[in-house]
């Protein structure tokens, strides 16, 4: 989930890392007396999450109030996946004097940070100048270390004062990091005038199952339980979709992403989720939607997102699988669909096309599964296979 960059700041302003000054306008006219405030040249930058709305110019410059108010109203009519931006961030114009970065390192399996005395986006120095970057991990589960934080400014070759002066502002953002599970925050900092450290740039998404421990700082922030964040506007199905997961504490239904096609899954969280989608897809399928069931849910929870899908138009079926899982129970999953397909008054054996969700108490969700005549298979199965037994039942593209 991103965050819209002056929100972002705030979460800095809570940690003791000051912004350049600027403020949020939300009309042309605010932007104009913003820049008229803060006098010199200013920087304009469009509150959007779409990769498209960045593409089409979602940061501008501006030498003075005039240009500002001109600026912003071409940025206000920016289209930000079918929303409009949600308002303008003016603020001093002022040079980054270096980049950090914070994320985690799928290899090592631990966070880490990068830095650089190069302004801009970390992965894009990297690319271009990898002998600018510096990096270290640390750990998620230990109290991070502001001797760690050292290192990374001293290797940055940032001595005297100004390693004094970074040093517990890189310390800052790593916890800040690590407190409002993040999976990533970068900022580039520059120079005031005073020689003290601001925020130039700054972006930040947060870990989508994170929302729910977040609940307190999302609503000081004012970002309302519905608000996704898609680089679109959610459909009616999705935010139904996270109304269930929102509703029911136990368990992961979510993300859904709706899509145009015929076979409904109800899959397995994480990496799995996308194996499974990507290969109903390569054996001619079209998914009806995008799902993510796991760390557990409760029967009634598997039900509620297995109706929601049956019911969208055009599902002739459904296929439930996923990964090998230790965190799920397959017979509550089994349990749950099955309800489900009943309530709505199918038959089980008629509308599931194929159960694979190996793991915890399989055994017993195979019993529930064969007293309905609903095809099963365990983990000999490959995923792939599995997915391509759902797509024959159902029928392939251009059939």
């Amino acid at each position: 989930m991103r965050f819209y960059e002056s929100e972002a700041k705030k979460l800095l302003a809570k940690h003791g890392i000051a912004p350049v000054p600027g403020k949020l306008a939300i009309n042309a006219a605010d932007a104009e007396r913003i820049a008229s405030e803060l006098g010199g040249a200013v920087v304009l930058k469009a509150q959007v999450i779409s990769p498209a709305a960045f593409k089409a110019g979602a940061v501008r410059t501006a030498a003075n109030a005039s240009e500002a108010k001109q600026a912003a109203d071409a940025l206000l009519r920016l289209d930000d996946g079918g929303r409009r931006p949600q308002g303008i961030l003016v603020e001093q114009r002022i040079a980054g004097a270096c980049s950090i970065a914070f994320t985690y390192d799928g290899t090592r399996k631990r966070p880490v940070m990068a830095a650089s005395t190069s302004a801009g986006s970390i992965e894009r120095i990297a690319d271009e100048h990898p002998d600018r970057v510096v990096r270290r991990h640390f750990s998620a589960l230990l109290p991070f270390s502001d001797y760690l934080a050292k290192e990374l400014v001293n290797a940055l070759g940032w001595k005297g004062a100004e390693s004094t002066a970074l040093t517990p502002v890189v310390s800052r953002l790593a916890q800040l990091f690590l407190k409002y599970d993040l999976t990533q925050l970068e900022v580039t900092l520059g120079k005031l005038d005073d020689g003290k450290l601001a925020a130039v740039d700054c972006r930040a998404d947060m870990e989508v199952e994170g929302r729910r421990r977040q609940k307190a700082v999302l609503e000081e922030l004012g970002i309302r339980v519905d608000d996704s964040r898609a680089v679109r506007e959610p459909t009616p199905f999705e935010v139904e979709a996270a109304k269930i997961d929102v509703e029911d504490p136990r368990g992961v239904a979510g993300p859904v992403v709706e899509f145009d096609g015929n076979i409904g899954l109800v899959i397995g969280a994480g990496g799995g989720s996308l194996t499974l989608t990507d290969a109903v897809r390569r054996h001619g399928g079209r998914p009806a939607n995008y799902a993510a069931l796991g760390g557990n849910p409760s029967v009634k929870k598997a039900a509620r997102l297995t109706k929601l899908i049956l019911s969208k138009p055009g599902v002739e079926k459904i296929a439930v699988m996923s990964n090998v899982v230790s965190n799920t129970r397959a017979d509550l999953v089994a349990r749950g669909v099955i309800k489900a397909v009943t309530e709505l008054g199918f038959k089980p054996a008629e509308k599931i096309a194929i159960f694979r969700v190996p793991g915890a108490w399989e055994a017993d969700a195979f019993k529930i599964l064969e007293k309905y005549g609903v095809e099963y298979c365990d983990r000999t199965v490959s995923i792939s296979e599995a997915a391509k037994r759902a797509v024959d039942k159902i029928g392939k593209i251009g059939r």
